[in-house]
């Protein structure tokens, strides 16, 4: 469903991607973890074509997207970005447009839906994120939490084939990180391909299929959820797991941090 190889992308002299390679398999989860600065939402910004590489491929639901620098035309990238939805940390909703209007205003200029038959489509989907209740609100009047829901129900109005997630609950406050997780979770368990950037663990251990981490430009590792957390290879990946799993241990040695992580965390 996504191929990438050889990707390469620079801002001015910070080079953010140093030759990735990565797929993401039909109905596959995964997972992109890592420290701050290490190109992980600037990689899955070019599975959407928000970002350019300069040199590399990107191939996205059988389009070539990225092809050594040169993009799609903006007439067939907007019509490959109706199969690949994209969900944003910001929410990204449209403030003056209700949640039903929200939701509705890409499948009817789109995809030429009648307004009964987004509406219809609509109203099943936050029935599935859980805010039947909230169809007329404003965004301003909904949590966090719910802004997030009715930003996933919006990407899926679109019927993606693929969903992209960019640290969807790291604007939420702890107590409404949950309520997200779990529409997130309920995506993979219907057989969503999903590419979720997260510094979720718990999320990357339980939903995801395969865990790649990141690290100043390049992924060092990929591999299942029980391998990652319990068997992690580079010891880049032990130091990183070890400082998210342990936030309050700032300081310990190299190998306290291998026994936490392949030890009492296995």
């Amino acid at each position: 469903m996504i191929r990438i190889r050889h990707l390469s992308k620079s801002f001015g002299r910070n080079h953010v991607l140093k030759g990735i390679d990565f797929d993401v398999a039909p109905s596959e989860v995964v997972v992109v973890i890592g420290p701050s600065g290490s190109g992980k939402s600037t990689l899955l910004r070019c599975c959407n074509g928000l970002e350019n590489a300069q040199a590399g491929t990107i191939d996205i639901c059988g389009e070539r997207l990225l092809d050594e620098g040169t993009m799609l035309s903006e007439q067939k990238l907007n019509r490959l970005r109706m199969h690949v939805g994209m969900v944003f940390q910001s929410f990204n909703l449209f403030p003056h447009l209700s949640v039903i209007d929200n939701i509705t205003v890409g499948p009817k200029t789109l995809l030429e839906l009648s307004t009964q038959q987004a509406t219809a489509r609509a109203q099943i989907l936050l029935d599935k994120v859980g805010l039947a209740d909230k169809v007329n609100a404003m965004p301003a009047s909904l949590s966090g939490g719910q802004k997030q829901r009715v930003a996933i129900a919006r990407a899926l109005a679109m019927e993606p084939k693929v969903m992209l997630f960019d640290e969807p609950t790291s604007a939420l406050d702890p107590e409404l990180v949950g309520e997200v997780l779990g529409v997130m979770k309920l995506l993979a368990h219907e057989g969503m391909t999903m590419m979720v950037v997260t510094h979720e663990m718990g999320f990357a251990r339980e939903v995801a299929d395969r865990v790649a981490v990141m690290d100043q430009g390049k992924i060092i590792e990929i591999d299942t959820p029980a391998v990652i957390f319990s068997q992690p290879k580079e010891n880049r990946t032990k130091e990183f797991l070890h400082a998210v799993l342990n936030p309050s241990k700032n300081i310990y040695t190299q190998s306290e941090s291998i026994q936490s992580i392949t030890g009492a965390r296995g």
